[in-house]
């Protein structure tokens, strides 16, 4: 009878000393503490991304800190001038609008042009680097309103193109009036 065996040899195996309730106590803080060191120092080894991340605000200059206030008045006309560079001239805009009109997809509806995505893609790379942040695929899109051939007003087009032109050195006029740049005119 094996079944007869192994219940004794259980009970006498039960019968050893039971260990204290403060000796239990403790080997259960000392497992916690194990684990707990591992999760938490595994977890700080393994995203350490926070670290890392770039400080974004640094505090105005004082009045008595020249050479400082020289500094961001420098960096930020040069910032400025970077942006007016990136703006489309009366002789780019006129190459954008022959490229747009030469690339235009039939059939018109009334007299207005209208442009499928693929001839955009087209006029996007032709149109020359300063251009090509207007030849998206969201802005296509933003554009695209109830055509059955899946196609653009041109005009529509240029007209976002000659907004977006207008606007951006409009935010560089806004941003050279306060001198303190706290993002708010007085």
């Amino acid at each position: 009878m094996d079944w007869q065996r192994s219940l004794r040899g259980r009970l006498a195996a039960r019968r050893v000393p039971k260990k204290s309730e403060q000796e239990l106590k403790d080997e259960e803080m000392e497992l916690f503490t194990k684990y707990y060191m591992e999760w938490k120092g595994g977890r700080k080894s393994s995203n350490t991304s926070y670290m890392n991340i770039p400080r974004f605000y640094y505090r105005l200059p004082a009045e008595d800190e020249v050479l400082l206030q020289k500094l961001r008045e420098e960096s930020r006309a040069v910032f400025l001038q970077r942006k007016s560079r990136e703006l489309l001239d009366n002789e780019e805009l006129q190459n954008l609008w022959f490229l747009l009109d030469k690339h235009q997809t039939s059939p018109m509806i009334g007299e207005e042009a209208m442009i499928n995505y693929e001839n955009f893609l087209k006029v996007g790379e032709k149109a020359g680097p300063k251009c090509k942040q207007f030849f998206t695929a969201k802005i296509f899109a933003k554009l695209l309103h109830n055509d059955p051939y899946g196609r653009i007003s041109i005009m529509q087009f240029f007209n976002y193109v000659m907004r977006k032109g207008l606007v951006e050195p409009s935010r560089g006029k806004n941003g050279t009036f306060p001198q303190s740049s706290s993002a708010c005119l007085t």
